[in-house]
């Protein structure tokens, strides 16, 4: 069929190791700056902040969260856009302003009694190591800095705010085989 060829050649280049990994998930936490935006921050004269997203990113988390895949957002700056960006997308969680995001993971993860080894997190900075050097399935965009990339299981092929969230998200759903129903779903013609 040729969605399952498309499907082969958008994943070709992951590993056995990290499709056991991404069939582990069930959380996918995200940095913001430099993950679902490609890091840059506009102010204009009033001060008044802006920040662009991709929609595309924004579209599979509802396909998650029914796949049972709970979303959240750990990130270090506080901004009023990105928490309506969250509350939009209706994340499970998101938490702003953290400055020591290893500690939020562990609150995070002994409130759901969810182990390591079942979150998966994209991250792109030094602040994100805590996190990325703990958990089951660890990933940087493509334009993180040079030195966070092997902290990382796997490095996406899209930069930060240009797709990354939405390859580990088609990712992980793929891995556990529901990828192709949710397209296959979409894709029908009424007869």
């Amino acid at each position: 069929m040729e969605t399952e060829k498309i499907i082969q050649d958008y994943f070709n280049l992951v590993s056995e190791e990290n499709w056991q990994r991404a069939r582990n998930i069930k959380l996918l936490i995200t940095d913001i700056d430099g993950v679902l935006t490609d890091g840059g921050i506009i102010y204009d004269n009033l001060g008044t902040e802006y920040k662009k997203f991709n929609v595309k990113d924004g579209l599979i988390v509802q396909y998650l969260r029914k796949s049972k895949i709970m979303v959240g957002a750990i990130t270090g700056r506080t901004s009023q856009v990105v928490e309506n960006r969250c509350e939009e997308l209706k994340f499970d969680f998101h938490y702003h302003g953290v400055k020591d995001k290893g500690r939020k993971l562990q609150e995070v993860l002994e409130t759901l009694e969810i182990g390591l080894e079942e979150v998966a997190f994209i991250g792109d900075d030094l602040i994100d190591l805590p996190i990325l050097a703990k958990v089951g399935f660890a990933i940087a965009p493509s334009d993180a800095l040079e030195y966070i990339k092997p902290h990382a299981h796997y490095v996406s092929s899209y930069a930060g705010g240009k797709g990354v969230f939405r390859e580990v998200a088609d990712l992980i759903l793929h891995s556990k085989g529901l990828l192709i129903p949710i397209l296959e779903n979409l894709s029908k013609k009424e007869s």
